[in-house]
Formats: structure tokens, sequence, C-alpha cells
């Protein structure tokens, strides 16, 4: 009976040996598989990536032109007629006259891409000091600061350039080029679309060009048209002419 029991004991206890092992009954432990992205991550990446191939590069191509005021001016143009009575009044000669009223307190800056020089860039915009506006008479720009347009209270008259029109693809140095610049003109705080007519020469880091405007109303802009009673009258018309010199920076 003792011989049976041991045995069996020893049949059981092999029986253990073998199951521990080849691993018994228990179950493997799960393998950690490596991390993987997301579908949604994956796919942003490759968007991101597929952007940044198609954007263009014009960072290294687009140039900012600053106005050098001392080599620039901005004139308004009207026609006057005085009346026989201003000979006697102010020495001047009765009849109709040009009136030019210049300024070289103007700054700005106009950023273009000589590559793709159609595409205006930025925030391109000219301001004048319109209380610097002098012409052949004290008497009228002193008139004009203090009274009638008072440029004293309304100082700043500012175009901001929103389009540039029949420019061609490319801009070959040193070569004269008409086109169109229009945007939005600010004068004694009353804002008016204007398009200018413009020549300019790009050369180098220099550009040069005149910029010109006609047809314009004072109405349009809340000045009244000067009148004074047996010497002169303004007529409502007038005009705008721009010389600039810009570099880049």
């Amino acid at each position: 009976m003792v011989k049976r029991t041991t045995g069996l004991l020893t049949t059981v206890i092999l029986s253990l040996v073998i199951l521990a092992a080849c691993g018994g009954s228990a179950e493997p432990e799960p393998t950690a598989l490596p991390p993987t992205a997301t579908p949604v991550a994956v796919a942003t990446a490759t968007a991101a990536s597929d952007e940044a191939a198609a954007a263009p590069d014009t960072a290294s191509t687009v140039q900012t032109f600053v106005i050098v005021p001392e080599e620039s001016s901005a004139a308004y143009i009207v026609s006057e007629e005085f009346f026989e009575g201003a000979l006697a009044k102010l020495g001047i000669n009765a009849g109709k006259a040009q009136v030019i009223g210049r300024t070289q307190a103007i700054e700005g800056q106009l950023q273009i891409d000589p590559g793709n020089p159609a595409a205006l860039l930025g925030d391109n915009r000219f301001m004048v000091n319109m209380t610097t506006l002098e012409t052949d008479q004290s008497r009228r720009d002193e008139w004009i600061r203090d009274d009638g347009p008072n440029f004293n209270r309304f100082p700043e008259a500012i175009f901001v350039a929103t389009a540039l029109d029949g420019l061609p693809d490319t801009i070959t140095p040193g070569a004269e080029i008409a086109f169109q610049m229009s945007g939005d003109l600010t004068v004694h705080e009353v804002t008016q679309p204007v398009t200018f007519d413009v020549v300019a020469t790009l050369d180098g880091n220099t550009l040069t060009g005149t910029a010109s405007a006609s047809d314009l109303l004072m109405s349009d802009f809340g000045i009244e048209p000067p009148s004074f009673l047996n010497t002169l009258t303004v007529a409502d018309p007038f005009a705008i002419e721009v010389e600039i010199t810009a570099r880049a920076e």
C-alpha cells in the first residue's frame, strides 16, 4: 500500500514539473506593441507637409521701399480767378491762374515683389502733412491752415493703396513702367476712392516715380471752395501730383 501511494505521488510531482517547464495552463503576458500615430495625426502632418511644399517662397523677394522726404514732394493744383478788385487789395493781377501748393513733408512705404509686381503686399500707405503746404502767396497758405479747410485741425492727408493695375509680369531694372494705383484717400477726415496714374522706375534699391490724380472735387472731401466777394473764386476741381524717391530697407 505504501509503495502504491509513493508511486502515485511520484507521478503527480513529475507531471507538475513537466507542466511548469512547458508554461502550464497560465496565459502568456501580452507583448507591448510600439506606439503608432493616430490616423488624424498622420493626416494632419501630411497636410502640413503638403502646404509647406506648395507655399511660394516670397520672403526673399518681397521688398519694402520707404519714401525719402528730402527727395520727394506732394502738391495740390487748383484754379483761381481773381477779380479786378484784387489788384488793389493784394497786388495780384486779375484773371484766371493755376495755383500749386507743395510740400516735402511726405512719408510712407510701398511693399512689392519685383517677380510678381501686381500682388500688392503689406501695409502700403502715404501721409502728407497739410500744414506745410506752400504756394506763391503766404496769405493764402495762412488762410488754408487757419480758416477754410483749417488744416491745422485736420493736418494729415492719408492714402492707402489697395490695388495695382497695368503692371507687367516682372519688373526690368532701370526700365520705366506705367500703371495705376487705386486706393482710399482721406482728407479733412473724409475718405474717397482715388486712382493715381503712375510712372516709375526701379533701379537697384531705389524706386523713383511720379503719381497724379485729377478731376477730384474739394466738396467731395467736405471742403467748400473758397469764394471772396470782389476778390477771387476758387474752382471745385483739383488735382494731386506726387514725386517720390523711395529706397529699399
